[in-house]
């Protein structure tokens, strides 16, 4: 068996809102290089806290074998796109 490797990659942000924006958008644009990447996985935390996980995505299982793309917070029907801004 292939061994594999996680990136751990610290980016800083100014608060958890911009945090998980960014964090969003860097899974994404991630996933669209490589198969590998596992978005429903990305989490941030507070730098002096790292042991306190704040989820990127809701990750809920759809139909078809998909997840849902929208923030774990959201109160509009899971969907494998995000809405619109």
């Amino acid at each position: 068996m292939t061994e594999r490797w996680v990136i751990h990659l610290p980016v800083s942000a100014p608060d958890l809102l911009r945090a998980r924006i960014f964090a969003r958008t860097a899974a994404r644009v991630l996933a669209r290089l490589s198969a590998r990447v596992e978005p429903g996985g990305v989490t941030v935390s507070p730098e002096d806290h790292q042991d306190v996980h704040h989820w990127v995505f809701c990750d809920r299982p759809l139909p078809g074998g998909t997840r849902c793309t929208l923030p774990p917070d959201h109160t509009t029907p899971c969907t494998r796109r995000p809405l619109p801004h």
